[in-house]
């Protein structure tokens, strides 16, 4: 029984390590993306029709992916920033990707609810 919830408090703090970084990763990343969605957008402060089509479609795409698949996908790239490609600070890496386009679109939705 010890063994079992030793186990399961180093797979929690993993998770734990996982979800934090992640999250501030996508924070970092995904907050300006959304700012940058918002003010190219039609009527705004920089409009950019073209570059705001750009990132909306590069958002819309990462966002309709499937985990599974952008996991698979990214790691080549996992192994070239991590040095591998399984383990818990690998998956730090296609968590990040998959919620930066989410934390970018939250972003933008958020400020274009501001009046």
């Amino acid at each position: 029984m010890s063994e079992t919830i030793n186990l399961l408090l180093v797979a929690t703090w993993q998770t734990i390590y996982m979800v934090a970084v992640s999250t501030f990763i996508a924070t970092i990343f995904g907050v300006p993306l959304g700012i940058l969605l918002m003010v190219t957008d039609r009527n705004q402060i920089l409009q950019n029709e073209l570059l705001n089509k750009i990132l909306g479609t590069i958002v819309n795409i990462f966002r309709s992916v499937p985990f599974v698949i952008l996991l698979i996908v990214l790691i080549p790239f996992t192994r070239l920033l991590v040095g591998k490609a399984i383990g818990t600070t690998a998956a730090i890496v296609p968590l990040s990707v998959a919620a930066i386009p989410f934390m970018g679109r939250l972003t933008e939705t958020a400020l274009r609810e501001v009046d």
